[in-house]
């Protein structure tokens, strides 16, 4: 059975971007960004791949991404990963792209892609779509930055509900980087 992962950077106080959407501020350089490339290449936008060094390079964990609205219109003039089967939840959107797929009910789509033969889904954001998800999530991969914000959209934006989850592997990186795993 395929699992639904939830990859996604955050700010030590636990925010994915700022509050108007903004997530510039996180620093993609260094051992942290080679680590990156090096272990999750489909995660890159198919515009960034060649200009990476990953445009050849086979999906490692991921064949699949879901993702939210508003992180589907940060690149919305073309396909952001083209590369990956994806899908955007919007009860509004009506898909611009004829390689997007737009859905407005994300438990029965993941419980479909599980059953499917394939590699990992990737949750790519955000934190509205990552609550509504919550119980379908199988692991966490954070990438958390040792940076504080103050405000912004949390990782998990809904209801108190408390989920526990069992680390399962960390790197630190000199940058003050940590990618940490986490497991149901």
């Amino acid at each position: 059975m395929r699992k639904l992962t939830y990859y996604v950077a955050a700010t030590l106080d636990g925010y994915i971007a700022g509050p108007g959407g903004q997530f510039d501020f996180f620093p993609f350089e260094g051992e942290g960004a080679a680590a990156i490339l090096a272990q999750f290449p489909e995660t890159m936008p198919t515009a960034a791949r060649g200009p990476l060094g990953v445009a050849g390079r086979a999906a490692e964990r991921f064949d699949t991404v879901i993702m939210g609205r508003a992180t589907y219109e940060v690149g919305s003039t073309a396909s952001p990963y083209a590369h990956l089967r994806q899908y955007v939840v919007s009860s509004t959107l009506s898909s611009p792209d004829p390689q997007v797929t737009v859905t407005a009910d994300p438990e029965a789509l993941v419980r479909q892609l599980k059953q499917e033969d394939g590699m990992g889904i990737w949750l790519c954001g955000g934190g509205k779509l990552a609550s509504a998800l919550r119980d379908e999530i199988d692991e966490l991969i954070i990438k958390r930055h040792p940076i504080v914000i103050g405000s912004g959209i949390p990782m998990f934006d809904g209801p108190f509900t408390p989920g526990h989850f069992t680390p399962a592997g960390s790197q630190a990186f000199g940058s003050g980087l940590t990618i940490t795993t986490y497991t149901r």
